[in-house]
């Protein structure tokens, strides 16, 4: 094993090659963020529906009173 010069960098001790990481990857911009964002895009899609709907519901109670 090779000795290095510098306690702060020990030559050829542990670790093994890393992944390369894209840029966005880096910035945690994967591709599991997409999948986060659709989501909640669904999520908020879903919750105007129903607030639209309660609002039908509520303008239609007040026409019939």
């Amino acid at each position: 094993m090779t000795v290095s010069k510098n306690i702060n960098n020990p030559v050829g001790q542990g670790g093994g090659q890393r992944k390369r990481l894209s840029r966005a990857e880096r910035q945690n911009n994967g591709p599991h963020r997409n999948l986060d964002r659709k989501g909640a895009a669904d999520q908020k899609a879903e919750l105007v529906r129903k607030m639209r709907e309660k609002a039908a519901e509520a303008e239609g109670g007040a026409a019939q009173s």
